[in-house]
């Protein structure tokens, strides 16, 4: 096997950084909009779509995937995205992957708590069955939504606790949302077993990703790719292994960053920090998770050995259980191995 491509596809992967909405394919996205007609500007036309996901900025992004979260009106509409993108990841291989889901959003427009996590665990079970893909979640704070969006988030993951529910995060604009006033959510749902996943460092400097360190307790962060501003910050995290979630194509999408050559993923991985390749919302960035690995293997002139090296970073960074990411990382090598 001498093409890169054909490698990346067939490779068993995990996939840390996804979002549950922003996974959802042109072709559910139209159709949601069709059968919420009149709700809002999501046109119901696939073909339409690439041009309302063109984004100025970070902040017309945040309104944009917001509309498509007005679409997701009853349990059915989750059940079925759930499914959806559980469908998508297992055609490239994805053996696990934990979403990033935000109750909240949902919640609020009326779907109750108990009933949301219900279909996303409904639609987990099924998905195992049907596609022989491991999902679990990690419940985010929708940051322009202030703490009480936190607090209700905390509820629903400590009174609701699906039994695939592994993380507590923290999403949206990084940008007049400072993290150290989220610490007392972030203990509380730490205290209750869950692992702190915040984002951080996407379209802000590295103090952000500090204080998600210090006052978050992250043990990954969501980006973090500002880290490559402060050799101080990069030693922190290499030494202690704290994982940063890496998505290219979203950071050159949400202006983030300018170009894909000036991605500092490079620098990330020169300084020793363990960095996970991901797809962030695909189908809003024109990627997929095998086009992820594609573009990181280019910025670090990685060929098979080294693409399945990161497929590797990724189990280990997972919150898997230790036999599973032998399991995998087993899967990893055979499949290496027998490309070789």
């Amino acid at each position: 096997m001498t093409d890169l491509s054909t490698f990346i596809a067939g490779l068993p992967k995990v996939e840390l950084h996804v979002h549950h909405v922003g996974s959802a394919s042109p072709r559910i996205v139209a159709e949601l909009a069709a059968r919420h007609e009149g709700r809002g500007p999501v046109p119901a036309d696939p073909d339409k779509l690439a041009d309302y996901f063109a984004f100025r900025d970070f902040a017309h992004f945040i309104e944009v995937y917001l509309s498509v979260v007005d679409l997701i009106r009853d349990p059915e509409d989750v059940w079925i995205l759930t499914h959806e993108v559980a469908r998508e990841l297992a055609r490239q291989q994805v053996r696990y992957a934990e979403l990033t889901v935000t109750p909240y959003s949902h919640v609020r427009r009326g779907i109750p708590s108990p009933a949301f996590c219900e279909a996303i665990e409904d639609a987990r079970k099924r998905a195992e069955a049907d596609f022989g893909i491991a999902l679990r979640w990690c419940f985010d704070i929708p940051g322009e939504a202030g703490l009480p969006a936190a607090e209700e988030t905390l509820r629903i993951c400590l009174e609701d606790r699906p039994a695939g529910l592994v993380s507590f995060g923290l999403g949206g604009p990084e940008i007049g949302v400072p993290r150290p006033q989220f610490k007392p959510y972030f203990d509380r749902a730490r205290a209750a077993g869950l692992r702190s996943v915040p984002h951080a460092g996407e379209t802000t400097g590295p103090q952000t990703v500090w204080d998600a360190l210090r006052d978050l307790g992250a043990e990954r962060i969501g980006h973090g790719i500002s880290a490559a501003a402060d050799p101080e910050l990069l030693a922190y995290l290499a030494e202690r292994r704290i994982a940063l979630e890496v998505c290219p194509t979203s950071n050159v999408r949400t202006r983030a960053v300018a170009s894909l050559d000036e991605h500092p993923l490079p620098r990330l991985v020169e300084a020793g920090v363990l960095v996970t390749v991901n797809s962030d919302d695909p189908p809003m960035f024109g990627t997929t998770l095998n086009d992820e690995y594609a573009v990181a293997a280019r910025l670090l002139d990685r060929g098979p050995d080294g693409v399945a090296a990161l497929a590797r970073d990724a189990v280990t960074a997972s919150f898997l259980e230790l036999a599973e990411k032998e399991r995998i990382a087993a899967e990893i090598d055979a499949y290496l191995a027998a490309a070789g």
